[in-house]
């Protein structure tokens, strides 16, 4: 995507807006409190600085892409349309019983989310398919009517539909939809076959009243913001980034919005797998912290995981099984309450705990003045030394230092007898350790070991306690690339277009026939690339293949990749060679006297990305002596410390220094602690090395 000479992209988080514009002048960015009830304004105020400073109008612009947290956050606090769901007679409840057993054995106190819509709006038709195709018993096209009367009178604004074995055939469900949208035609409604033609009731009912519940939110927004772009001289596309890591046209993302979940951490991700690629790096954990959330993803060979569900609004101590299931394609990541606004309290157990709640942007930290009254993670950065009060988000924010050492001292440091800066420094080890405790699982629940990856960091937070993190998890490198305060924005400017589409067939490796497997293949991708062509992309288009496979009788699949070319008996062999030493990687063993069955397969349609232009290990030239210093908290000193100050925008190609630093830049601070050595490398990122790789170089 790289003939756009002018660029924007923008990232809604929970606390900060982010922009970046991309011209021939260069990169520039910046970074505003979001706007929570009207977001649109937020984004406007920050795409109206970043022209001003490259004086150009949006005209000029010819590619814009947007990731956004509205989503996320409209299921989180409940904030979506009143939605009905319309399902088979008989499994009206399906939502509530889910997978039928507890997450928590042991724990009588454990809860899980409630479903999204209530027993009193959904609803049962008599209607049957059978798993063969087979019509049981017809629609009732008379009891949809007197249902779409009841839904009315209920004053619905959205409607799921989920029927049994619609994944595969659709006739009932596109019925029932014919009927509603005849009678309630100022009502959305959403269909299972479409939103997630997938197996699994209780995964696929669940993602389309997650679809139906967001979709009128989403859709007057995108429809808002749209309008006022063009209003202000916007003639280009506005694109969407997917939680799969592609973009996708404005109508897909109001068509299926849910597919927008996690699409601001996916474009961090896919930036961090970009500068892996760059710089040969075979294992990376991506590390993500901003304002609200810490986002912990790993990237192999220049790919990172990737998933065919995940779990939206955890409800109890963020354990998996307490959320809501939502089954569409994403970036496998694991993200916990853990970002600046995160707010500290002792409980009851005399324990500092940090998040999962946060501040936001209103009223935002203690320091930010607007309100806030309890301590938060940016509070505890403040009182050690590492934010500078007068340039915090480019000096668009004022911090009171004064505010957030009371309130530090008042809710951690008064219940636990501590003074000083030693609330601050109890806050950010706990933090650190809940960051490090959650990579640590991530990694191992997939048979890796975090030691022997480098680590990419970024956000606006991140850079401040990646090095410490990094210590935690025995990792000796740590990479800050440029603009790592706006990396989720940077990595929409890399994504390329695509479109992914997931479908479920059931194939036993070596079926003779496999006539219906091909014919889905080839309607998939002609769908997909549909999809991508109208974003007005027709040339360098590539596409790739995955299937989900488990061993015959279980209930859980792998992912692998399917090959090029034809689908074959020899094919299928292939991917069943694939699957085993992945199972075997994960699982210890191997059952070979168990048959290898395909369960969904996924095919994504994509622009050709751009160029990796290849970066060397930093090569260290000059080393720099720092001109002044602030009194810094070090947890390898246990204790304040004198860092050098350096300023991000005046280092050079092999420039380095040794810490304990702080590298000052717009939208965020580096934290370089002794013992570590921080080298420029030719692709301006920062490059701190710890432990053993530090030892040929005299500190002294």
């Amino acid at each position: 995507m790289g003939e756009d000479p002018c660029r924007l992209a923008v990232d809604i988080g929970g606390t900060f807006t982010d922009v970046v514009l991309w011209s021939d002048e260069g990169q520039t960015t910046a970074k505003v409190l979001t706007t929570a009830q009207e977001p649109e304004k937020g984004v406007l105020t920050a795409v109206s600085q970043v022209l001003n400073k490259t004086r150009q109008s949006l005209s000029d612009v010819s590619l814009m892409i947007h990731g956004t947290t509205l989503a996320t956050n409209a299921l989180i606090e409940r904030k979506g349309a009143t939605t009905a769901f319309l399902t088979s007679k008989g499994f009206r409840d399906i939502l509530e019983m889910g997978y039928e057993k507890r997450f928590a054995h042991y724990d009588l106190n454990a809860v899980k989310a409630a479903p999204l819509v209530p027993r009193a709006l959904r609803f049962c038709v008599p209607e049957r398919m059978t798993a063969d195709g087979r019509v049981q018993e017809p629609l009732d096209e008379k009891a949809v009517r007197m249902v779409a009367r009841s839904m009315a009178q209920a004053g619905v604004e959205a409607i799921a539909i989920g029927f049994l074995h619609a994944y595969a055939y659709v006739q009932h469900e596109q019925t029932a939809a014919a009927i509603l949208r005849d009678e309630l035609p100022s009502v959305r409604v959403c269909l299972s076959s479409e939103v997630c033609p997938e197996m699994r009731e209780y995964e696929r009912f669940s993602t389309t009243c997650a679809n139906a519940y967001i979709q009128p939110l989403m859709a007057g927004y995108l429809d808002r913001l749209n309008s006022l772009l063009i209003q202000d001289g916007l003639k280009c596309p506005l694109y969407l980034m997917m939680s799969g890591g592609g973009l996708t046209t404005l109508d897909q993302a109001i068509r299926y919005p849910v597919r927008l979940i996690e699409s601001g951490p996916a474009g961090g991700v896919l930036m961090s797998a970009r500068l892996a690629s760059a710089r040969r790096l075979k294992n990376v954990l991506s590390f993500d912290m901003g304002g609200t959330t810490a986002k912990i993803s790993l990237i192999e060979n220049g790919q990172p995981d990737r998933s065919a569900t995940f779990e939206v609004a955890r409800e109890y101590r963020d354990m998996k099984g307490s959320g809501l299931p939502v089954r569409i394609p994403v970036i496998d990541m694991v993200e916990i309450g853990a970002g600046g606004g995160s707010i500290a309290r002792v409980d009851a157990l005399g324990r500092i705990g940090v998040g999962p709640d946060s501040a936001g942007s209103t009223p935002g930290p203690v320091a930010y003045g607007l309100g806030g009254k309890e301590p938060t993670v940016t509070d505890a950065d403040l009182i050690l030394g590492r934010l500078d009060s007068d340039h915090f988000a480019g000096g668009g924010i004022q911090l009171d230092e004064g505010a957030a050492a009371a309130a530090l001292s008042t809710c951690v440091g008064e219940p636990l007898g501590l003074d000083e800066y030693w609330p601050a420094a109890g806050v950010i080890e706990i933090v650190e350790e809940n960051m490090a405790n959650a990579a640590r699982v991530h990694a191992v629940e997939r048979g890796k070991e975090p030691g022997e990856y480098t680590m990419i960091a970024f956000g606006g937070a991140a850079p401040l306690h990646a090095a410490r993190l990094a210590e935690k998890l025995g990792m000796d490198r740590v990479v800050i690339p440029l603009g790592a305060g706006v990396g989720s924005a940077i990595g929409f400017l890399q994504a390329p277009v695509s479109y992914q589409i997931v479908r479920s067939l059931r194939v036993l490796i070596g079926a003779e026939d496999l006539s219906q497997l091909i014919q889905l293949q080839d309607q998939m991708l002609h769908e997909a690339t549909q999809v991508v062509v109208a974003s007005g992309r027709t040339e360098g288009l590539r596409h790739n293949r995955q299937v989900a496979l488990r061993y015959q009788g279980q209930g859980h699949e792998l992912l692998v990749e399917l090959p090029e070319g034809p689908i074959t008996a020899e094919t299928l062999e292939l991917v069943r060679l694939d699957f085993e030493s992945l199972y075997r990687q994960v699982y210890g063993l191997v059952m070979p006297d168990i048959r290898v069955e395909c369960v969904s397969w996924s095919v994504t349609v994509m622009t050709q990305a751009a160029a990796v232009q290849l970066v060397n290990d930093p090569v260290r030239k000059q080393r720099l002596k720092p001109g002044e210093s602030r009194s810094t908290y070090d947890p390898t000193a246990s204790g304040m410390v004198e860092a050098g100050l350096y300023w991000r925008a005046e280092l050079s190609s092999g420039d380095w220094f040794v810490g304990p630093a702080l590298v000052q830049e717009d939208e965020t601070v580096t934290f370089v602690p002794s013992g570590c050595i921080c080298s420029v490398d030719d692709g301006s990122a920062l490059v701190i090395d710890r432990g053993s790789s530090t030892e040929t170089v005299g500190l002294s």
